[in-house]
């Protein structure tokens, strides 16, 4: 799963996604968390269109927008099942979510440490989503929201290194996750496909897509910096 991605600028989206520059200017902090305000990108009137909304799907049937359980991930194989993301994949609210890296904790030292994921050819990664928008019933404001979709990456040679090994699980079943880029060439196969269509891209990255490493020691300007790529 991922709790941790930084946003590439407005302009960059509209440019790489062909968006358009109809987009009014949205605020958001370039480093996304869970619950905090991102951009992502949905079919629009036979284009698409760049959204703003909260990192964390609030589904139909919530009372309030802030959910006692976690919904910025979703697993891609169980969309038709569960309840919070089985409405928005039935009814087709793809999204992709732009991000110019991600961030992954790897265990292997024992300890947490933070890798960064970035494209090997330096493009931004477009990651596969689901988006709802929810109407308060006490207020009736409309709250945009969107997931991330995650897929098993138990036997992929780069993302299955990510998270804290479960020790009672045995070694090839562990249930690692890695989150779903849509290539640029098949963003409106998602977008605006069928689910079968969307089915066919739900698809873990090769590993010679990845340009990752660990992160290390702050900056003197208190960004941090990687280690040697891998």
């Amino acid at each position: 799963m991922c709790n941790r991605y930084v946003t590439p600028s407005q302009a960059e989206i509209e440019r790489d996604w062909h968006v358009g520059r109809q987009n009014p200017p949205q605020w958001w902090e370039p480093e996304i968390h869970p619950r905090s305000p991102g951009l992502f990108i949905r079919a629009s009137g036979g284009g698409s269109e760049l959204v703003l909304g909260q990192w964390a799907l609030i589904p139909h049937f919530a009372k309030t927008a802030r959910l006692p359980y976690q919904t910025n991930n979703a697993r891609a194989e169980e969309l038709a099942s569960k309840a919070s993301f089985r409405q928005p994949w039935l009814r087709g609210q793809r999204c992709i979510i732009p991000a110019a890296s991600f961030d992954e904790p790897c265990w292997e030292t024992g300890k947490n440490v933070w890798w960064r994921f970035r494209r090997a050819d330096g493009a931004p990664w477009g990651l596969a989503g689901l988006f709802n928008a929810w109407t308060d019933p006490t207020t009736g404001e409309v709250i945009e929201s969107y997931t991330m979709l995650t897929l098993n990456a138990d036997h992929h040679p780069l993302m299955r290194r990510m998270h804290k090994r479960k020790a009672d699980w045995p070694a090839d079943a562990q249930d690692k996750r890695s989150v779903i880029p849509i290539e640029m060439a098949d963003t409106d196969q998602w977008l605006s496909g069928s689910m079968e269509d969307a089915k066919q891209l739900l698809r873990l990255a090769p590993v010679d897509v990845f340009d990752a490493a660990p992160i290390t020691a702050p900056t003197s300007g208190g960004g941090l910096v990687q280690d040697t790529l891998l």
